[in-house]
């Protein structure tokens, strides 16, 4: 079945032993899985791996009493859409859907079916939830960011690159953490005598266009926010930044390992393995209306030392400490 994939082990690759026959009739619940990006991407394999591993650790095993099934999105809204249809009818005792394009897909074809997200930046403010503690309906899981957290990544530009004076904010403005990020780093800007340009991120072309754009005029830099569209893009942006010669910071460390100046923001395979944690309870019984979403609680500075010297750039040794990961 096209971008859809069932997997006998975990990573696909283990083979069970024979089941014996009081095994055979205990009841096998089934997990959909909706991801932003292709089924070959390493760093979605990354997290799919920490979500099984947090599966395996209370009991669940693949192949005796759970069963996966996998769909692609590749950060397409018109996927996520055109799938559900088949992840429904895959009858999912529990779906796991990755950020806000994939949860509001899944709501318009069920309110009842519980639904994790170990990814959204906004549940309350997209309508997913009532509240963070009292979710409320068939929908919890885990925050990929604070607002807060956006200042930060203003405040990392000026420490490695202290001559940037004009930022380009690359955003989604679909999505309301679009506009609630932007106007975090804009209230910081004025402190730290920066100006924000915000480059709206809709298709490939705005990418490349917006760019070269900004980067006409000098001591420009830019801010990736947190969003799937840039994940899914994240290659174009990374070498868009490196051809203009521009300073970037990324809400996720993902972007620094793919070649990236600098990124802050959370472990994404972490909240994996947490998003295991509560499928297992849902699986259990207990209800996803009643399951507090979670902010983030491991977050990762990762610093790209070969890219820093390609741009020009010196590291300030604080800087340098505080990295959770550096690259060389």
């Amino acid at each position: 079945m096209k971008r859809r994939a069932f997997i006998a082990g975990l990573g696909g690759a283990a083979a069970w032993p024979v089941l014996a026959r009081g095994q055979q009739s205990e009841r096998v619940r089934r997990i959909a899985l909706l991801l932003p990006a292709s089924a070959t991407d390493p760093q979605f394999q990354a997290r799919v791996g920490a979500f099984l591993q947090g599966l395996q650790q209370p009991g669940w095993v693949i192949g005796r009493n759970v069963r996966l099934g996998y769909w692609w999105t590749e950060s397409k809204p018109d996927n996520a859409r055109k799938h559900v249809a088949e992840l429904i009818a895959f009858e999912p005792d529990v779906i796991l859907a990755d950020g806000a394009g994939a949860v509001g897909a899944v709501l318009q074809a069920t309110r009842t079916v519980p639904i994790v997200f170990p990814v959204v930046g906004d549940p309350v403010g997209a309508g997913f939830v009532n509240t963070l503690a009292r979710p409320g309906g068939n929908v919890t899981g885990f925050l990929n960011f604070e607002y807060s957290t956006s200042a930060k990544w203003l405040e990392l530009l000026k420490q490695i690159a202290p001559d940037v004076t004009r930022v380009a904010i690359l955003r989604d403005p679909a999505l309301p953490t679009g506009t609630g990020q932007f106007g975090v780093i804009q209230a910081a800007a004025a402190s730290l005598r920066v100006e924000v340009v915000p480059v709206n991120l809709r298709a490939t072309s705005d990418i490349e266009d917006g760019v070269a754009s900004f980067a006409q005029q000098p001591h420009g830099g830019l801010i990736v926010t947190a969003n799937p569209f840039a994940i899914a893009h994240r290659k174009q942006i990374i070498e868009l930044a490196e051809r203009y010669r521009l300073p970037a910071v990324y809400f996720e460390p993902l972007f620094s390992k793919d070649g990236g100046l600098i990124s802050y923001g959370p472990d994404i395979v972490d909240q994996y393995r947490r998003a295991a944690g509560y499928v297992d309870r849902i699986l259990k019984g207990e209800k996803p209306g009643d399951l507090p979403v979670q902010s983030p609680t491991k977050y990762e500075l990762v610093i790209n030392l070969k890219t820093a010297k390609a741009l020009g750039l010196t590291v300030p040794p604080s800087l340098l400490a505080r990295a959770d990961e550096v690259i060389e």
